[in-house]
């Protein structure tokens, strides 16, 4: 777990250098070439640079080891990174529409040659980055492939606008495919962005793992009865699990078989910590309603 942790901070740190430089490159293209929507481009750009890099540290800190004031540690603080990141970009889409719209119907045709040269650089420094990132398990990762893939998808907009404008009066096309490809991202940071927020209340992870884990349990011949079974997250990836378990037992050798059968029954659930309580079944709950 280490090591797939290691890995996902590397590529988060591969992001923030690869889009950090490129927003220079930006600002000093949108001046040259006197485009707004390039100039507009490295702002978008500059708040993704600052959210991956807060995502890089987050990611960073997840790894430290737990505490007496946290005993789970700080894995949740990658949970935190991927929220952050998506209401940045949240925000950073609502902005490009507020500028694209007007432009609908008052279009303007920039330096077609410039813009035309940024695009192909920003297609491929972006698509480079978001390749680093492609596979990623954890949602900050998820998050922030989002934010790659949407300066991919905006500069491949920009070179076919640029080339379009090359040879046609149609500078329309530049706001109506800004707008098009946001929406687009929109719609798939939103629904990541809700995903996150039902971790952050401890919502399942999975909507059928939680009856899995019942249906597992329920199996075992020594289980009669379970109750008070909770499942959640701390990441994303590391599940947690509590469960009272009722059976019936007379040694210590049947109770230690129980032991071993529940804890091969979660094994395939690959959950990070587990609780399991067992309770006779002449026993009263102790957390009972």
């Amino acid at each position: 777990m280490g090591h797939s942790h290691s890995q996902s901070s590397e590529k988060i740190g591969w992001a923030f250098f690869l889009n950090f430089g490129f927003t220079i490159i930006e600002f000093i293209g949108g001046w040259l070439t006197n485009s707004t929507a390039i100039m507009a481009d490295a702002v978008h750009d500059l708040g993704d640079t600052l959210s991956i890099g807060s995502a890089w540290l987050l990611n960073k800190l997840g790894t430290k080891s737990a505490t007496k004031e946290f005993t789970y540690g700080y894995r949740r603080l990658s949970l935190l990174g991927a929220l952050i990141n998506g209401i940045v970009l949240i925000v950073g889409s609502a902005w490009i529409l507020y500028e694209a719209v007007p432009r609908l119907s008052n279009p303007e045709i920039p330096e077609t040659e410039g813009m035309i040269a940024l695009a192909i650089l920003g297609v491929l420094v972006n698509g480079f980055a978001a390749y680093k990132l492609h596979g990623g398990k954890s949602l900050n990762e998820k998050v922030l492939n989002w934010h790659l893939l949407e300066d991919v998808l905006g500069w491949v907009a920009v070179l076919i606008v640029a080339i379009v404008m090359q040879f046609k009066d149609w500078p329309v096309l530049d706001p109506v495919l800004s707008i098009g490809f946001t929406l687009f991202i929109l719609f798939n940071v939103i629904r990541n962005l809700i995903s996150t927020v039902k971790l952050f209340f401890q919502a399942s992870p999975d909507n059928s793992l939680l009856q899995k884990v019942t249906d597992k349990l329920l199996e075992l011949d020594a289980v009669s009865d379970l109750h008070h079974l909770h499942i959640w997250s701390l990441d994303g990836e590391h599940h947690v699990a509590t469960v009272h378990v009722v059976s019936q037992f007379e040694s210590k050798a049947e109770y230690l078989e129980l032991k071993e059968s529940v804890s091969n029954a979660l094994q395939e659930f690959e959950l990070s910590h587990t609780t399991i309580e067992i309770e006779l079944t002449s026993e009263e709950c102790r957390d009972a309603d």
